[in-house]
């Protein structure tokens, strides 16, 4: 692939300047070895399985973080986007993966009978212990290095030179994360933490909230290794 990165995340924009704060910490994330290798195919068939039973189990604890953001939100716009998102989760989202999932051969008892990762516990427990301690904004900083993660490792690969879709079987991932209906999602998440950072003080708490961040995205990368650390 050679087309051109596009990146969703307006630089000023609070989860943009976040970012710029902390980009060891997100480079570790969104450029990791199971990145690279999805993109290019040679990724161990066993640390993807595995990876897909432990996104499922990360699924249910994430819709019960944005269910705790609905009971965090401040007003009814935030609360409407938060509980549709719980609502995507539960019942499309999740659905997708199982389907997703048939195609290398797992089938929902076979991920529901597995027990969470280390690195699952770890990264969901976080969030919901942000969302627990602070605001509704702690709890977005710490949620979405997911979601918009997820939108710029896609945008990335599709634009890297090292990226094989030609017979890669992980092209239906790629593809999924780089459709315009999740980059909609993402930027749509980028646009709610604007909304509900401006009535509690994003700029002052910028220090705090990059903390946050770094641990979040440090935790994703570390979800990636897991996956690469089975199949050593």
């Amino acid at each position: 692939m050679t087309d051109t990165f596009t990146d969703i995340i307006p630089a000023q924009s609070l989860f943009g300047r976040l970012r710029a704060n902390a980009p060891d910490a997100w480079q570790s994330y969104v450029c990791h070895d199971f990145v690279k290798q999805l993109g290019n195919g040679t990724l161990p068939e066993a640390a993807f399985r595995h990876y897909l039973i432990q996104d499922y189990l990360f699924l249910i604890q994430f819709a019960r973080a944005y269910a705790l953001a609905t009971y965090k939100a401040d007003d009814l716009h935030a609360m409407r986007q938060f509980s549709g998102t719980v609502h995507a989760i539960l019942d499309m989202e999740m659905s997708l993966h199982l389907d997703f999932c048939k195609g290398w051969g797992l089938s929902e008892a076979d991920i529901v009978a597995q027990p969470e990762s280390r690195a699952c516990i770890t990264y969901t427990r976080y969030v919901l212990d942000c969302g627990a301690r602070g605001d509704v904004v702690d709890l977005q900083v710490a949620l979405m290095p997911c979601m918009v993660g997820y939108a710029e490792i896609a945008n990335r690969l599709m634009a890297s030179s090292d990226t094989r879709l030609d017979g890669n079987p992980y092209r239906p991932w790629i593809e999924m994360y780089a459709s315009t209906e999740f980059q909609d999602v993402a930027k749509a998440e980028i646009d709610l933490l604007e909304h509900t950072a401006q009535t509690r003080g994003g700029d002052a708490r910028i220090a705090g909230l990059t903390e946050i961040f770094a641990k979040a995205s440090r935790l994703e990368a570390d979800f990636w290794q897991m996956g690469l650390d089975l199949a050593k």
